[in-house]
């Protein structure tokens, strides 16, 4: 009887010491924190000021591609490894450039907060700092803006809109903040949009036949042949006595034109400024055109933005969200 005891007393003792090792194994990660667009950069002061800071600006600053105002596509904080302890390693995104006696450049996930990304570059010298911050740039900035994407639509899944006329229209649903309401609701045509301090941000929503965009060297002419045709027919301007307004694309520029996936569904992402015919208004606009094979159709949604004067990055990061929450009914 007594060794039975022992042995139960035994068992639970290991029973219960793994149960505390499992749980000192699962850290607790605190939220994350951190500006949209916003990446904190961790190296020494004398790195930041001189050619590796320049090399971390290069790609980490550069400008965002189609708008009037140039804009970084990423605020840099810079702080010395000193100082980043605290509640500052909970920052969102986060760079870290140091030499060191290693070579390395990679993107960790979580290590301080959830959700965050941690990019780190360690060279030996000069020369592997820059040619690990090469290696690496790019996979870092699509690791940073996938988390800002999802970071927004987080925060705008909190109040939707519940107009139903996408889904009418279309067949398809997309978590839409509350502040968009839907302005326009024509055959084949919805234009969604959200007044802000110094303008609007919009979402339109239309389809083209399924073989459209089918030949690669007019498909950039056919875009825009295809935008200028929806601008004139729903998207006016101002009154101007004996001329008529409507939106087109600018014709100084032609658009960027990228392969993408938007939410899991074969795209091309158009990239570009939009322009009032005959009056003087401009924009950026950030347009999906998505393979629709079920309904054989191209499904196009388009986001653009009115604010003069005022730095356009963030809200375009917005209605990038929007779009990619893109779901077809089944």
């Amino acid at each position: 009887m007594m060794q039975k005891i022992r042995i139960l007393v035994v068992l639970g003792a290991l029973i219960f010491s793994s149960c505390g090792q499992n749980s000192k194994n699962q850290r607790f990660l605190p939220p994350s924190t951190g500006a949209v667009n916003s990446v904190m950069v961790v190296m020494e002061n004398d790195l930041w000021q001189g050619a590796i800071g320049d090399k971390v600006r290069e790609h980490f600053a550069a400008r965002v591609l189609a708008v009037p105002q140039s804009e970084a596509i990423f605020s840099l904080i810079q702080i010395p490894p000193q100082i980043f302890s605290g509640a500052v390693t909970n920052s969102r995104s986060v760079l870290y450039v140091q030499q060191d006696s290693l070579s390395i450049a990679h993107v960790k996930t979580d290590v301080y907060a959830s959700p965050q990304k941690v990019a780190v570059v360690k060279g030996r010298n000069y020369q592997e700092l820059v040619s690990n911050l090469d290696t690496v740039a790019s996979k870092a900035i699509e690791a940073f803006r996938s988390n800002e994407i999802n970071e927004a639509q987080k925060r705008f899944k909190r109040s939707l809109n519940r107009e139903a006329d996408l889904k009418e229209e279309f067949g398809i649903v997309m978590d839409i903040p509350s502040a968009y309401t839907v302005g326009k609701h024509e055959n084949n045509f919805v234009w969604i949009d959200r007044q802000i301090p110094k303008g609007n941000m919009n979402i339109l929503a239309y389809t083209m036949p399924g073989n459209s965009f089918s030949t690669d060297s007019t498909f950039v002419r056919d875009i825009v042949k295809m935008r200028d045709s929806i601008g004139k027919l729903f998207i006016p301007g101002p009154d101007v006595p004996g001329k008529q307004t409507y939106m087109v694309t600018e014709t100084a520029f032609a658009p960027y034109i990228f392969p993408a996936e938007v939410n899991g569904y074969q795209a091309a992402e158009v990239r570009g400024i939009w322009e009032m015919k005959n009056y003087p208004m401009a924009g950026p606009f950030l347009t999906y055109i998505i393979n629709d094979k079920k309904n054989n159709r191209k499904l196009i949604l388009e986001g653009f933005i009115f604010a003069p004067s005022a730095n356009k990055r963030d809200d375009l990061l917005e209605l990038e969200a929007i779009m990619k929450t893109l779901e077809f009914e089944e």
